[in-house]
């Protein structure tokens, strides 16, 4: 399950992620919940005010200096990496926890 916590320096996070508003533009869609339970893999994210809870620490930053470019979509149907084949899994789930 992804639990993101957004870190405050680019130091301290596992991964540097762009926004970006064109989903053919993104690495990733995904689509945030509203609860741990309905987290799950890298494409749904659950954003958690508590660092020590969450699986992923990310920092949002330029295009330039991401690791990965996410789109934020409507729906859990539309969540997932664009390219199966080239996709980095597991990427948000790096404090040991599974998902």
């Amino acid at each position: 399950m992804a639990r993101i916590y957004q870190a405050q320096t680019m130091g301290e996070a596992d991964v540097r992620v762009a926004l970006v508003n064109d989903r053919g533009q993104a690495d990733l869609w995904v689509h945030r919940v509203s609860s741990w339970g309905l987290a799950q893999g890298d494409a749904r994210w659950f954003i958690t005010r508590d660092r020590y809870d969450a699986t992923s620490w990310v920092y949002f930053c330029s295009i330039g200096m991401a690791q990965v470019l996410v789109c934020f979509v409507d729906s859990y149907g539309e969540a997932g990496w664009r390219d199966p084949e080239h996709a980095k899994r597991g990427l948000f789930l790096r404090r040991g926890f599974g998902g």
